[in-house]
């Protein structure tokens, strides 16, 4: 079974400075896991992340970078940027709603047609660590439009908004981010376990 994660920068992780090429995040954490637990079963891991990238630029890619692969999982995390330019860098074009879904629709429909894979969608994660900030209330456009993705695609829909929000709502007092955005080891920790809970990728 090959497994593809493809999104930002919370994907990607460092994955070019690690000789092995799954980052030093999330992804490196469900192969562990894979690897501790399901040997008999192991999955081809493949991490197609790059830093800073929005829905456009995943359509740019797509077909090397994922139909080309033809794996049998297709994994998306992305959204975050395309929220955050918003905010960091107004003067660029942004990504709104209406074409972050026009894109991720058309995404999903090619990996229909070119693969037999199943789609594992994840929510975008959180900017800032407070619920209330600007960036999350940005956010929930784009969760609704990953939710109703799922349902459109029979994808797994992988919740990581809502739990990331609800462990900030419980101020553990432990960062789940570096910076607001990236994520710490304890942010890519939930991130994981929360993937591993719903992705439905094994038992």
């Amino acid at each position: 079974m090959k497994i593809l994660f493809i999104g930002d920068s919370i994907t990607d992780a460092g994955r070019r400075d690690d000789p092995e090429g799954f980052g030093y995040g999330y992804v490196r954490m469900i192969r562990d896991h894979y690897m501790l637990e399901e040997p008999a079963a192991y999955p081809n891991i493949v991490n197609k992340g790059i830093a800073g990238n929005r829905i456009t630029d995943l359509e740019a890619r797509w077909q090397k970078d994922v139909l080309d692969e033809n794996p049998d999982v297709i994994s998306i995390s992305i959204g975050i940027n395309d929220v955050w330019r918003q905010l960091d860098q107004p003067q660029i074009e942004q990504v709104y709603p209406l074409q972050y879904a026009s894109v991720f629709r058309s995404l999903l429909s090619q990996a229909a047609i070119h693969t037999k894979a199943q789609i594992v969608l994840m929510e975008p994660t959180i900017l800032e660590e407070n619920h209330e900030s600007e960036g999350n209330k940005r956010l929930l456009p784009y969760v609704e439009i990953v939710k109703n993705m799922a349902v459109q695609y029979n994808a797994a829909l992988v919740p990581e908004h809502s739990v990331f929000i609800e462990a900030l709502k419980r101020k553990s007092g432990f960062s789940l981010t570096t910076d607001g955005v990236h994520l710490s080891s304890t942010g890519h920790l939930l991130m994981a376990k929360t993937w591993m809970k719903h992705a439905g990728v094994f038992p």
